[in-house]
C-alpha cells in the first residue's frame, strides 16, 4: 500500500494473499491446512478471499501448521529490492531449517548413545559373535 491509511480491508488482503502464497509454496490444500491447523475448511477459504480476518490465536495455528513465522502473513505484494533481499534470506533460512528437520527425522543418526558407545550388536559383530 502506498502512502495512506492502513485499513482493515488492506490487512485482510495481505493476510489472505500471503496465506495462499505460503500454502502454495508447500503444496498444501485448504483442506489439509484446515486439518493441520484445527480450523474449518470454509474459514481458510474465507480468509484467502478477504471475507474474514484472523485473531492472534488463528495466526499462531496457521503459522504452526505452515511452519511459517507470523510476520510472513503481512508481507506486502510489491517489495522494494532491499526488502526482497530480506525476504529471500528469510526464505533461505526457512528452507534450511526444514531440510535440517527432515534430515533429523528420516536419516539415522550415528552414535546416538552417550559417549559414542556402539550398539551391542555392532560390538559383538566385531568380536565375531552373532
Amino acid at each position: 500500500m502506498a502512502e495512506g491509511k492502513i485499513t482493515e480491508e488492506y490487512i485482510r488482503l495481505l493476510v489472505g494473499k500471503n496465506l495462499k502464497r505460503l500454502r502454495a509454496l508447500q503444496n498444501v490444500s485448504q483442506l489439509n491446512l484446515a486439518l493441520g491447523a484445527d480450523l474449518a475448511h470454509n474459514f481458510i477459504n474465507d480468509i484467502e478471499n478477504c471475507k474474514k480476518g484472523i485473531s492472534a490465536k488463528t495466526l499462531a495455528k496457521l503459522s504452526s501448521a505452515l511452519n511459517a513465522e507470523p510476520y510472513q502473513f503481512f508481507l506486502p505484494e510489491n517489495l522494494p529490492d532491499n526488502f526482497m533481499q530480506l525476504y529471500l534470506r528469510d526464505f533461505s533460512d526457512s528452507l534450511a531449517k526444514m531440510v535440517g528437520e527432515l534430515t533429523e527425522s528420516y536419516l539415522p543418526q550415528k552414535n546416538k548413545k552417550k559417549g559414542g558407545e556402539q550398539p551391542a550388536r555392532a560390538q559383538n559383530k566385531r568380536r565375531g559373535k552373532s
